[in-house]
């Protein structure tokens, strides 16, 4: 088990009591747990404004839409994004009518501000930027493109619960910061995520559009006293976003352990990057200076990727790859050819075993086997 790449640690019994406080109430849905989610993100980020969701993938959606509906951006507008991330990133972009223009990354795996300035049009109205694996990257530069311009930033902090620049947590200066709290996260439920604006209007239209566009939620309207707590207004056309108060009750137990889990993460980064230390033919994938990450991917870089993976599996070792450039798929084919640093990544990375049931031996032995696959040549 421990040479699976991920495996959630839940605790168990505390998940369960929380669960079965929901049942007892006989509230489930969104409020009351959810509620209780949102404020301790607060508390733990220090962010000002988040809003349980029912995954990360929602909350991308939901930010380009409130942005292109609230700025007035055409259908032509750009979207400076990565091609080496998870599809949902870039279908959010499409999905709210908008159009992606995929910039190159970096030794660390994040967009490169020099290609992103190569990028910038007149039609660029906002940025993407994915904190791959837990890593900021050159983050604050490309902030500071975004900022001199007027374009705006969504972070894309599906890997980042818990990663810190300078002991503060990530998310304080982008205009939108969407963490998800998937299955397999650093902060796992079965699925969910927060979106946290920076600004309080957009956290109280986002709640609305949330829950379709109504102004006024189940668990306000049942908190509320009076004959009229049935009415609500539907101001304008919203999703089916909102999360509920059994992921909350989940996540609430896993944010109690997210940073004892993080520093152990961090831990097996470190033994790993020991165990490679004067390796030639396998390239750990750093983190970036005064980055503290969450950790959530531990990536090397080999030749012969496939091959290698598949003899990994032979010795029943099942690491994994994070990503796929995106211009590969059907989809996004317009941007093929235009980062070659990232599609020459995506041929090469491997993602070793990452979860609190890999021990110090296990990392030594998956090592060992890799450098010997590796040394063969295959």
């Amino acid at each position: 088990m421990a040479t699976q790449l991920f495996v959630p640690n839940f605790r168990v019994d505390e998940c369960l009591e929380g669960i079965r406080e929901c049942l007892e109430k006989g509230w489930t849905g969104l409020g009351f747990k959810t509620v209780e989610m949102e404020e301790a993100w607060k508390t733990y980020t220090g962010l000002p404004h988040a809003h349980f969701l029912s995954s990360n993938t929602v909350g991308l959606h939901l930010a380009f839409h409130m942005m292109k509906t609230k700025y007035g951006w055409g259908d032509d507008a750009e979207v400076i994004t990565t091609p080496l991330t998870f599809v949902s990133t870039n279908h959010a972009i499409i999905q709210a009518e908008l159009t992606p223009v995929f910039a190159d990354v970096d030794q660390y795996l994040c967009l490169d501000p020099v290609d992103v300035e190569r990028k910038i049009t007149d039609k660029t109205k906002a940025i993407i930027f994915v904190g791959l694996g837990g890593n900021v990257g050159q983050y604050e530069k490309v902030l500071k493109l975004c900022k001199d311009r007027d374009i705006k930033v969504v972070l894309d902090a599906a890997h980042m619960a818990g990663t810190r620049v300078d002991g503060k947590h990530v998310g304080h200066d982008a205009d939108v910061t969407v963490f998800s709290f998937q299955a397999v996260k650093n902060l796992a439920t079965a699925d969910s995520g927060m979106i946290c604006f920076r600004d309080k209007e957009d956290d109280e239209r986002a709640r609305k559009l949330a829950w379709l566009g109504i102004n006024k939620d189940t668990f306000a309207r049942t908190a509320s006293q009076g004959a009229y707590k049935w009415k609500y207004d539907v101001e304008e056309l919203g999703f089916k976003y909102h999360g509920n108060s059994i992921m909350a009750a989940i996540g609430l137990v896993s944010l109690k352990y997210l940073d004892r889990d993080n520093a152990y993460r961090r831990q097996l980064a470190d033994w790993y990057l020991e165990a490679l230390e004067g390796e030639t033919l396998i390239e750990p994938v750093l983190v970036s200076p005064g980055c503290e990450s969450s950790r959530h991917l531990f990536q090397v870089r080999v030749a012969k990727r496939d091959e290698v993976l598949m003899a990994m599996n032979e010795h029943e070792i099942y690491p994994g790859v994070h990503y796929r450039d995106n211009t590969e798929y059907r989809l996004y084919n317009s941007g093929a050819g235009k980062c070659p640093a990232a599609h020459k990544a995506s041929n090469e990375l491997i993602s070793l075993p990452m979860h609190m049931g890999v021990t110090k031996n296990d990392v030594e032995f998956i090592v060992e086997t890799l450098k010997k696959v590796v040394r063969t040549g295959l």
